[in-house]
């Protein structure tokens, strides 16, 4: 088995580990899709591969935080914490609005 490319941390937090994946992180089916790249974290607004296969050839992992080996359930609240130290704070409860994805942590070395 491979290593995969982010922990789970606690109770809501992922954190991306391998530069050369992005993570395309789903939050059940009415909450958009996030983009984590080593540095950066956005709104994915491309089409979502059917599977990891196709997610693999398009440099990313998926990572769905409502199946059980990650969180199990659908969050409102999400931390995910780059490779470069900064942790963003994802509420989906503020989708649209400019507190949707925030820099909550900025631990850059």
């Amino acid at each position: 088995m491979t290593e995969k490319p982010f922990l789970v941390s606690g109770r809501n937090t992922l954190i991306h580990k391998i530069r050369k994946l992005d993570l395309l992180v789903t939050n059940g089916e009415d909450n958009p899709a996030i983009i984590v790249s080593h540095k950066s974290i956005k709104e994915f607004t491309g089409t979502i591969p059917d599977n990891k296969r196709e997610a693999k050839q398009q440099d990313m992992e998926l990572v769905d935080v409502t199946v059980g080996d990650v969180f199990g359930e659908e969050k409102t609240l999400l931390f995910i914490q780059t490779i470069n130290g900064k942790e963003y704070k994802i509420d989906y409860s503020k989708h649209g609005t400019p507190l949707f994805i925030k820099i909550h942590q900025d631990n850059a070395f």
